[in-house]
C-alpha cells in the first residue's frame, strides 16, 4: 500500500483490478479542507490515461508488477513473438498490447516487459535503439545548415523527423521516449 501523498511519476499502482503507473502528479493545499494529490494514470495495458484525485492519507495498494528481460524474436501480421531469457518460454503480443513500443522492435533487441498477475502488462525499450532509415526523401544540396527537417520511415516501420542531410539506409540513433532523432551511429 502506498500514501496518496507519496504518488510520484513511475509508481505503479492497482486500481479495481488493473495496474496504472503514474505519469503526472500535482500537490494541492485548499484554503479549507485536507490536501490531496491531483494524479494522471496510464493504464498499462491499454495506455489509457486517465486523472484521478488522492486524498494525501488514503491508501492505495501497489500494483505486483514482475519485469523480465526478453528478446524480440519476430512479427507475424500483427503479432509479436518473445522469448523470455530465463526460462526460453516464447509468448506473442499484438500491437495494441505494445503501443508505440512496436514502432521500434527490431529482431535480436532485448527488451524489458513488466507482467501482472502473469499476463504482459507494459514494455520498457532501451532508451535509444539504432535502426536503419527505410524510405525518406532526398536531401537537398545546401539545405543541411537550414536545421530543417523531413519525415522518415524506419526499417522498423514507426515514422520520425530527421535531419534533411539523412538518407535512406543511413544507420541512426532514436530516443524512443520522443521518437526523436539523437544522431547518426
Amino acid at each position: 500500500m502506498i500514501a496518496g501523498g507519496d504518488l510520484r511519476p513511475g509508481v505503479k499502482v492497482e486500481l479495481d483490478g488493473t495496474p496504472y503507473v503514474v505519469t503526472d502528479h500535482q500537490w494541492v493545499k485548499p484554503g479549507k479542507g485536507g490536501a490531496f494529490m491531483r494524479t494522471k494514470l496510464k493504464n498499462m495495458k491499454t495506455g489509457a490515461v486517465i486523472h484521478r484525485t488522492f486524498r494525501t492519507d488514503e491508501k492505495i495498494p501497489r500494483a505486483e508488477v514482475e519485469e523480465r528481460k526478453v528478446q524480440f524474436l519476430y512479427r507475424a501480421e500483427d503479432a509479436y513473438y518473445f522469448m523470455d531469457m530465463e526460462s526460453f518460454d516464447q509468448f506473442s503480443m499484438d500491437e495494441k498490447q505494445l503501443g508505440d513500443a512496436s514502432g521500434f522492435l527490431k529482431e535480436g533487441l532485448i527488451i524489458s516487459i513488466l507482467f501482472h498477475h502473469a499476463e504482459p502488462a507494459g514494455v520498457l525499450l532501451p532508451t535509444f535503439v539504432e535502426v536503419k532509415v527505410g524510405e525518406t526523401e532526398p536531401g537537398l544540396r545546401g539545405d543541411t545548415a537550414s536545421g530543417g527537417s523531413k519525415p522518415a520511415k524506419l526499417e522498423t516501420g514507426a515514422v520520425i523527423q530527421v535531419p534533411l542531410f539523412i538518407n535512406i539506409g543511413d544507420l541512426i540513433r532514436v530516443d524512443t521516449r520522443s521518437s526523436a532523432y539523437v544522431e547518426r551511429a
